[in-house]
């Protein structure tokens, strides 16, 4: 990095030097030299900060927008402030009836404080209840709905009923009015390219696993999920989830004759159900208000292409501005992904202030529901504001501010785009740059995923390179404390850049050929 620094350090003072013999050839009557493009994109440029765009992340992730849970009211006032900085650089509204806002159903579950998790353990004098701990030991779902149950807790593996395929982890057990505990996935292995997984794969979802658990008569579910934060479930009246973690999965365990890791072991190996009653007895409670009428937005601004050949085809930058909201205490969402709505903040202000325009068109979106299903990119590409046919590539941020280095997925897979982030980040960033194939596995986990599946070249960028003692995903640790601004700076000036150079050239395709 001491290369870069002393290279924008000559860069300011080559600047300053031209502006003072401008200014003093303009004083003697002189017409001063016109700047070259490459000066003015190098201007518009380092207008990109470290200092704002961490100012970005710490608004984002003020109690004010109260966790940015696609549907409530704080939600929408951070889709406001986004808004608010677009108009203010001259990008375009290309939404719903003129606006910035693209609009979709979008129901959605708000956690309060008041729920537990305990164990009830008879003695001889009567009972002892076990607590558990809030985020260290369980999170309740993001879904669940009101309520208490105590109940036996019975282990029902991946919770899936799968006649077809000769497997069935209800089969021999009563869950009828008990708790279940279940894992999550499949007991095979999520290949991308596996013909078997892809059998498996309706039965992978959150909301299959769910259901699946209502239908069977269970009346709460403790989800081995973690424990960490997640709203992308389905919601069933009456029905109370935790997602929890080893402590509480080792406890369930304990004095029934089978451990976890051996039990899970061998239904994989086998592909037979090892399900059973526990025997323990614990108690769950959820305080939760559901919103089946609720609204998400995706933000949409475009800065039009200038040639009239080329402003047809659209190159699109875009994040998730949702996170989980309360559940029940704030989660902030520094890194996932108020960072990725900062990154792209920092190029729409480049890229509206630069005295240069892009030729073809660029597209600014910022997801709503990213975290509930990725259903905002789903709705986009269902109701696309340009032709995805038009799309020639979709750059995704996600989680682009923890570390020094910056990777990306889809940089094999799409080679003559990775060109352009290679020769910019030669030239003018000097990061460690890496990337691997496209890899979108069944379940759509990113937005980048929803544009892959219709045909639109799609990348995702992130930070890699800081490691903590502690996880931060999905739980009220991701903090803005924790970003590296200069990361951030970084990779908005290299996609800058590498979007103006690409915006103009005349010919480019990035689709892979057909085999």
């Amino acid at each position: 990095m001491r290369n870069k620094k002393i290279w924008i350090g000559l860069f300011a003072f080559v600047f300053v030097l031209n502006v003072s013999l401008a200014s003093a050839q303009s004083q003697r009557g002189q017409a001063a030299a016109p700047l070259t493009d490459e000066q003015k994109l190098l201007a518009a440029m380092h207008l990109i900060s470290s200092d704002t765009l961490y100012d970005y992340v710490k608004e984002l992730v003020s109690e004010k927008f109260g966790g940015r849970l696609t549907g409530t009211p704080e939600f929408n006032a951070s889709a406001e402030w986004v808004i608010s900085l677009l108009k203010t650089w001259g990008v375009q509204p290309v939404g719903d009836k003129g606006t910035y806002l693209q609009a979709f159903p979008n129901p959605f579950t708000l956690v309060f404080k008041g729920g537990l998790l305990t164990m009830n353990i008879p003695v001889k004098d009567g009972v002892i209840k076990k607590p558990y701990k809030y985020e260290d030991e369980f999170i309740p779902g993001g879904t669940t709905a009101s309520g208490e149950v105590t109940a036996e807790v019975v282990f029902v593996g991946y919770g899936v009923t799968a006649p077809e395929l000769a497997y069935d982890d209800y089969a021999g057990v009563d869950v009828k009015g008990k708790i279940v505990l279940m894992d999550p996935e499949v007991p095979m292995g999520a290949s991308d390219t596996s013909d078997v997984f892809k059998k498996w794969r309706p039965y992978s979802f959150h909301q299959y696993k769910l259901e699946n658990a209502v239908a069977h008569g269970a009346k709460a579910m403790i989800y081995n999920y973690g424990p960490i934060g997640n709203p992308n479930n389905s919601y069933r009246e009456g029905f109370v989830y935790h997602h929890v973690g080893p402590a509480v999965v080792s406890d369930v365990f304990a004095g029934t004759g089978r451990t976890y890791a051996e039990t899970v072991a061998r239904i994989r190996k086998e592909l037979k159900p090892q399900s059973f009653a526990t025997g323990k007895i614990m108690t769950i409670k959820n305080v939760a208000e559901r919103h089946p009428e609720g609204i998400g937005y995706n933000v949409l601004g475009a800065i039009p292409g200038t040639d009239p050949k080329l402003k047809d085809e659209v190159i699109i930058i875009g994040g998730h501005l949702d996170h989980l909201g309360h559940c029940w205490e704030l989660m902030p969402g520094a890194n996932d992904n108020a960072t990725a709505v900062a990154v792209g903040l920092g190029v729409a202000e480049a890229m509206g202030k630069c005295a240069i325009k892009p030729k073809r068109t660029v597209l600014f979106i910022f997801f709503g529901s990213e975290e509930q299903a990725v259903a905002g990119s789903d709705f986009y590409c269902e109701h696309p504001v340009y032709p995805l046919d038009k799309t020639l590539v979709f750059i995704n941020i996600e989680g682009p501010g923890m570390g020094d280095r910056i990777s990306a997925s889809g940089a094999r897979t799409y080679p003559a785009f990775w060109s352009f982030i290679e020769k910019t980040n030669e030239k003018y960033i000097h990061r460690q740059v890496s990337g691997g194939a496209a890899s979108y596995p069944g379940r759509p986990r990113q937005d980048s995923a929803r544009f892959f599946w219709k045909g639109v070249p799609s990348l995702t960028f992130g930070a890699s390179g800081k490691s903590l003692p502690y996880s931060t995903y999905h739980n009220t640790k991701d903090t803005a404390d924790l970003v590296t601004p200069e990361i951030m700076e970084d990779m908005a000036q290299l996609f800058f850049m590498a979007v103006m150079d690409m915006a103009g050239q005349e010919m480019l395709n990035f689709r892979p050929e057909k085999k």
